[in-house]
């Protein structure tokens, strides 16, 4: 079937999106652990880089976007797409059937401010109902554009250009950066990194992602990392935007475990990590080597869980489809108009939110 053209509504029926979405919903986590990582080896990964490098997957975003996009503000910040994809292609074919194609289940802007010394993360819920522009995909096809579809369908039609094009259509802002992340080997990293410390303020029983933990402290391994964010009905009010704020909650106990990992000691341990990290992502042009990798998450060193605000793109759920979210157009130009000009995203411009209400985020802490 060929792809709606622009003027109609895109609405996938509630039984599928639940389908996609009960797996996937941490792959931003693997994204700051390559960043972290790579941070971490610095200058020690030495004579392992082309081996590293070979790991490596890139697409060239300019190329395919080329000037149409937002000027560059050149004020010292910096803005990194970081998408989550659901293909159940190759490793991922455990985690469900492949359906042929794959979409943007997970996706944060995360806007480095100038001094690279914090960060303000916008989470992007995948169900909110955007214009979607004409876009080119990597083959040279042409992915009609759309009105009122949801956001992940960006990715799904054209790829990651169209993804990035479509965030900056939204927030008129350009994204320096692109990262893409395979949650395939998001439970082995992990494990390489000893498991994540963590503080739950209750039980968390959940079937469905196979996660059982009792209130108190946890040192989370993969497997219960995994389920963690992946949740939904065990936590908050069974919605994705309640997951949303479960996995927010769960990234910056991540960056502090990451910050705190001693790997200079144990090469082995480094090239592992390195290892699976570089095998995990797939980056844009600009950052497509591990020594640009590299310098790109040194310039993030300085940042930690308590200089980094995350907050949920500003939305309201759809009076005609409660399964689907809107953008509230007034806020979210505050929160956009705020990262444009590097300054904090204002408590007003989220206040009101539906995927500001909840206590999801507050059930977990870094320990």
């Amino acid at each position: 079937m060929g792809e709606p053209q622009k003027g109609s509504r895109i609405r996938g029926s509630g039984a599928r999106r639940k389908k996609a979405t009960s797996r996937r919903k941490a792959l931003i986590i693997t994204a700051w652990v390559a960043a972290g990582v790579v941070v971490l080896g610095g200058g020690g990964l030495g004579f392992i880089y082309f081996k590293l490098d070979g790991n490596l997957k890139s697409v060239d975003i300019n190329a395919q976007l080329g000037a149409d996009r937002p000027h560059n503000v050149d004020n010292g910040s910096m803005d990194i797409l970081v998408l989550g994809s659901d293909s159940r292609a190759g490793a991922n074919s455990k985690y469900g059937k492949d359906e042929g194609g794959a979409r943007s289940d997970t996706a944060m802007v995360v806007h480095v401010y100038k001094g690279h010394k914090k960060a303000s993360v916008v989470s992007i819920p995948r169900d909110t109902l955007v214009d979607r522009p004409d876009c080119t995909t990597s083959k040279g096809a042409n992915a009609p554009g759309a009105q009122q579809a949801m956001f992940n369908t960006a990715y799904e039609t054209g790829g990651p250009a169209c993804a990035v094009k479509t965030v900056e259509q939204m927030s008129g802002i350009r994204m320096d950066h692109y990262l893409e992340v395979d949650f395939a080997g998001f439970q082995k990293l992990i494990d390489d990194l000893g498991g994540v410390p963590v503080t739950t303020s209750k039980a968390i029983n959940d079937d469905k992602s196979h996660l059982h933990l009792s209130a108190g402290s946890h040192t989370l391994n993969g497997q219960d990392a995994l389920g963690l964010v992946r949740t939904r009905h065990g936590v908050g009010d069974g919605s994705d935007l309640g997951r949303i704020q479960l996995q927010q909650a769960f990234i910056k106990a991540l960056i502090t475990q990451v910050k705190h990992v001693g790997i200079f000691s144990s090469p082995d341990k480094l090239y592992s990590l390195a290892d699976t990290a570089t095998k995990a992502v797939t980056t844009d042009s600009d950052i497509s080597s591990v020594k640009s990798l590299a310098s790109f998450a040194d310039s993030l060193k300085g940042i930690g869980a308590g200089s980094t605000k995350m907050v949920t793109m500003p939305v309201e759920y759809d009076p005609a489809d409660p399964n689907r979210v809107i953008p509230l157009e007034a806020k979210s130009k505050q929160v956009w108009a705020a990262l444009k000009q590097d300054k904090p995203i204002p408590a007003s411009a989220t206040k009101g939110s539906a995927g500001d209400k909840g206590d999801a985020g507050k059930v977990v802490t870094g320990s």
